[in-house]
């Protein structure tokens, strides 16, 4: 069974909270649920995990070894225009990457610093 890691990150907790009209009604607990649902119905493990800290999710990202996951999609919320260590960490990565957002960062004239280090992005 394929295993994905899927990171939300910073602000993605504030989702079906705050800037509805960007991002939607729905919360993260709505928003993890359905990826939860969907993944069972393809028959693919995921493991989620949310943090605001950037250092949290490096630690995390750190911790990978070959074999743990077969890819990583990550919103990475507030950590897009990030310049700190974050987008070499998912570069280094032993998987592939995939950046993830709810809405199109560049509409909004947003350049990801993550997007580069990603095999692509939706």
């Amino acid at each position: 069974m394929p295993k994905i890691l899927i990171i939300q990150g910073a602000g993605l907790d504030k989702r079906g909270k705050e800037h509805i009209d960007i991002f939607g009604p729905e919360t993260l607990e709505e928003i993890n649920a359905q990826i939860t649902n969907q993944a069972q119905a393809l028959g693919v493990d995921v493991e989620l995990f949310q943090s605001n800290d950037e250092a949290e999710v490096i630690k995390r990202l750190s911790q990978i070894k070959k074999g743990d996951y077969d890819a990583l999609l990550i919103n990475p919320g507030g950590f897009t225009v990030t310049t700190g260590s974050l987008p070499q960490v998912i570069g280094d990565l032993p998987i592939p990457a995939f950046e993830i957002h709810a809405s199109n960062p560049t509409s909004r004239k947003i350049q990801s610093t993550i997007q580069p280090y990603c095999k692509g992005s939706i």
